[in-house]
């Protein structure tokens, strides 16, 4: 199972940008279509991004589309999470998750994924 570590987290005001970074440790993630979820007080985790193991395909949350950009380097066995635009609805625990295996199009749900990391807060202010 390959370990998951998210950075990049902190306050921003709205209107400014955070750039997320997901490190992993134990597996390549070369293996891995890898995903970006979010999860704000009292509600249940949501899909962001998620980006396949090559990169040579992405999908978006309506929410994000034209503001979130997800990557990869696999040289570096890191995912990122590129933020503009921010609004203070995004305010929220932003985990990344690793899924092995099941079609690219599927992977916007939680159950979908088999690794997770801890999570790093992001709080943006109005």
């Amino acid at each position: 199972q390959v370990q998951l570590v998210e950075s990049g987290g902190g306050l921003m005001q709205a209107g400014g940008s955070l750039r997320l970074s997901c490190a992993a440790s134990g597996r390549t993630l070369r293996s891995y279509d890898m995903g970006w979820f979010r999860q704000a007080p009292g509600q249940g985790r949501e899909f962001v991004a998620a980006i396949t193991w090559s990169g040579g395909y992405t999908n978006y949350a309506d929410s994000v589309k034209g503001r979130f950009t997800i990557s990869r380097d696999n040289a570096k066995n890191t995912v990122y999470l590129q933020m503009n635009s921010l609004k203070p609805e995004d305010t929220a625990v932003y985990y990344c998750a690793a899924s092995r295996w099941g079609s690219f199009l599927t992977k916007t749900t939680p159950e979908k994924y088999d690794s997770w990391g801890q999570g790093t807060q992001v709080t943006v202010s109005s």
